[in-house]
């Protein structure tokens, strides 16, 4: 009689969870989508495969979430290891097919401004070690915390503080040029 009620209400519940997380995705989507593009230097087709593989580990693993940390920190520190996945896998891809990518990456229809000044500020992110251009997308693009990326990035604080900071400075010398100088004080 007791494996029958919990039955039931397993059947009951599962069809909650699935509204549920249906909602959680579309809330997170473009945001996770965005994120995984700017982690990876403008990829936009292997940002879309890159967050609907978050979604779906963190789906898998909605059951062991333990609750210690946001439901937002829990799920991007899953999007970053998704993203350090793809990374690695291109980069074994590469390496045993000899092909360099031939096709370029695709445009951000969202895109606005000078085009010759977006390819140019993305090839300075681009330049970036990826532990560096993840701490800065999260930082400066994507407003976390230090505290919060080193938590989505499951690093130290004080590491995640010293890859922006070489972040930056390699992004100040390169761009040196388009400093303005501001009002003389």
């Amino acid at each position: 009689m007791q494996i029958a009620v919990q039955t039931a209400m397993a059947d009951v519940l599962r069809p909650m969870q699935a509204e549920a997380f249906a909602a959680f995705v579309e809330a997170r989507r473009d945001r996770a989508v965005r994120v995984a593009y700017r982690m990876l230097a403008g990829d936009q087709a292997a940002a879309e495969d890159v967050a609907q593989n978050a979604f779906l580990r963190a789906h898998r693993a909605l059951a062991g979430f333990r609750g210690e940390a946001s439901i937002d920190t829990w799920f991007y520190r899953i999007l970053a290891r998704e993203v350090q996945r793809h990374r690695r896998w291109r980069a074994v891809r590469k390496l045993w097919s000899g092909d360099v990518e031939q096709a370029p990456p695709a445009a951000d229809e969202r895109a606005v401004g000078d085009p010759a000044l977006r390819r140019r500020i993305g090839a300075a992110l681009g330049a970036l070690s990826p532990a560096q251009r993840d701490v800065f997308v999260l930082v400066h693009l994507e407003e976390r915390t230090v505290a919060e990326a080193a938590a989505v990035l499951g690093k130290a604080v004080g590491t995640v503080k010293s890859h922006l900071h070489r972040a930056l400075e390699s992004l100040r010398s390169e761009l040196a040029d388009l400093r303005t100088e501001g009002p003389k004080r």
